[in-house]
């Protein structure tokens, strides 16, 4: 079983990466949080695996963090949740607040996940709301820094999402604009997010 790569970054696409191990590409899928702060093609990179195994396949998924493999190996020991769906899940929702939706039960926060509906968010804060130990406990503040406007980095997030871009890849394009040109008007900010998002 492969628990751990080291190697090159030879492709990256969202979900996706092939890293070269001494000659040998590997293939792994990997949540949108590893996959922005995994570096570009080219880069030395190491991931945590957790490695699928099943009659017809053999996947690997990869994970930037512990929180992040935790949480998935966790999740598909949930019945009618298997390795797409979890990555999904970690794709949709930073991991920090994934915990806290988790211990509250917040069934309207993780229905917002896309492929996420009411019976398996319930699902998912019933079986594991008792069973996340408490190193998965993210302490103080949220893991994503909120912009000294509140209301337009909610507002540019509602445009972003309702375009249909993911939530954690939306916040992170958000962030950065914001940190370069915090003053700029709402329509500038859209363009300028639109167009570093094209760039990734």
């Amino acid at each position: 079983m492969i628990a751990r790569l080291k190697g090159t970054l030879v492709e990256k696409a969202p979900t996706r990466l092939i890293i070269d191990v001494a000659g040998v590409g590997y293939d792994v899928l990997v949540p949108l949080s590893t996959f922005y702060g995994i570096g570009d093609a080219g880069a030395d990179v190491t991931l945590r695996v957790h490695t699928h195994v099943r009659e017809d396949v053999i996947a690997l998924y990869g994970f930037g963090s512990a929180i992040e493999q935790d949480l998935f190996e966790r999740l598909i020991t949930i019945s009618g949740i298997g390795p797409k769906l979890a990555l999904a899940v970690l794709s949709g929702i930073d991991a920090g607040e994934l915990v806290r939706a988790i211990r509250s039960q917040d069934v309207a926060r993780l229905t917002k996940i896309p492929g996420v509906g009411k019976k398996t968010a319930e699902r998912i804060g019933l079986e594991l709301k008792d069973r996340l130990p408490s190193a998965l406990q993210p302490a103080g503040a949220t893991a994503v820094q909120a912009s000294p406007d509140d209301q337009l980095r909610d507002d540019l997030l509602s445009a972003l999402t309702n375009l249909g871009y993911q939530r954690v890849a939306a916040e992170k394009a958000i962030d950065a604009v914001l940190k370069r040109t915090p003053d700029a008007p709402f329509e500038q900010l859209v363009r300028d997010i639109l167009r570093a998002m094209m760039r990734v």
